[in-house]
């Protein structure tokens, strides 16, 4: 097992290298960062001294392994728009971000889980088709859509959950978190839900589906003959072998989460990364994005390689195929 590790480390640092470069390539060639530094009244001789003092005239590979020295110490630069460190803007916008990832990640997990074991189990129960039938409104509707919605319905109309901000929050010092507060867990409950309901009827159709496939398979139907009771063939056997396949896509799309909170912060005005990095395009700010493209493969790389670790465990072969 360790060598398995030991290979996708190796191939987990490719990645970011590669998504390095596309950073840096954006850092350096989208725009002139001089121009946004200084003020319009700097002559000529103050803007040669700036990219003479950040290292703007080395050639392109000193520059590069700078690039990847400060991003390994969490550095990016400065903002051209708040003219604050990229580091600090991101830490600053992380809490909120990964307190929702969490709860819409639980969410989805949860209940995808349960409600796929439950239509594979009861496939002609009228239950399962009512809750196949509303599953196609997480498949097929956009979420800003989803999110509007929900904010009518409930912000609008019923006015019982907040419908944009993250409520009163806590600092903690090194965190500030919106869950020791009542406003605080209102106000997540409708971006919660709106971002994980993709996720959650995916898993729940992916669940599902290899469920039924392996009720199906031989060894089920001789598990049933030796007289096993149904909770043992259903969760010991069934359910075990289901999470096989299911693990890589859930993790996927479990890493998605962060990925595209995009939409849901900028709907609900949830004060995360996502909505950084929104601002941030629309005026260009480059460090940001470099810095935030850079945040976003960590969280896919990292995901990936618990999700390669997880399959190495469930699925003996592979750790027969290691072995030889």
């Amino acid at each position: 097992m360790l060598a398995f590790i030991i290979r996708r480390l190796g191939q987990s640092a490719l990645v970011m290298l590669a998504v390095a470069l596309i950073s840096f390539l954006m850092f350096r060639y989208v725009g002139d960062p001089v121009a946004s530094l200084v003020s319009q009244e700097a002559t000529m001789a103050d803007q040669a001294l700036l990219r003479e003092r950040l290292g703007l005239n080395d050639p392109f590979y000193v520059q590069f392994f700078r690039f990847i020295g400060n991003a390994l110490q969490g550095q990016f630069g400065i903002s051209y728009r708040l003219q604050q460190p990229v580091a600090e803007l991101i830490m600053s916008r992380l809490p909120a971000t990964i307190e929702l990832a969490f709860v819409s990640a639980t969410l989805a997990l949860t209940v995808g889980l349960v409600l796929g074991v439950f239509t594979a189990l009861r496939p002609k129960n009228w239950s399962t088709g009512v809750i196949m039938t509303a599953s196609l409104v997480g498949v097929s509707l956009p979420t800003f859509l989803i999110g509007i919605g929900l904010i009518y319905v409930f912000a609008v109309e019923l006015k019982w959950l907040p419908s944009f901000g993250r409520g009163q929050v806590v600092d903690l010092g090194w965190w500030r978190t919106g869950f020791l507060t009542e406003s605080g867990l209102r106000s997540i409950i409708l971006p919660a839900i709106t971002l994980s309901l993709f996720q959650m009827t995916l898993i729940m159709r992916l669940v599902r589906a290899e469920m039924l496939e392996v009720l199906r398979q031989d060894y089920i139907k001789f598990a049933r003959a030796r007289g096993l009771s149904k909770r043992a063939i259903n969760f010991g056997h069934a359910l075990k072998n289901t999470l096989v396949p299911v693990i890589t896509i859930t993790g996927l799309q479990l890493g998605s989460v962060i990925a595209f909170a995009i939409i849901t912060e900028t709907v609900f005005q949830w004060p995360g990364v996502g909505s950084l990095f929104v601002n941030s395009v629309a005026v260009v700010d480059v460090p940001v994005m470099a810095a935030y493209l850079m945040f976003v493969a960590f969280i896919f790389v990292v995901i990936n390689l618990i999700v390669d670790i997880l399959y190495f465990i469930v699925d003996p072969r592979l750790r027969v195929a290691g072995g030889r």
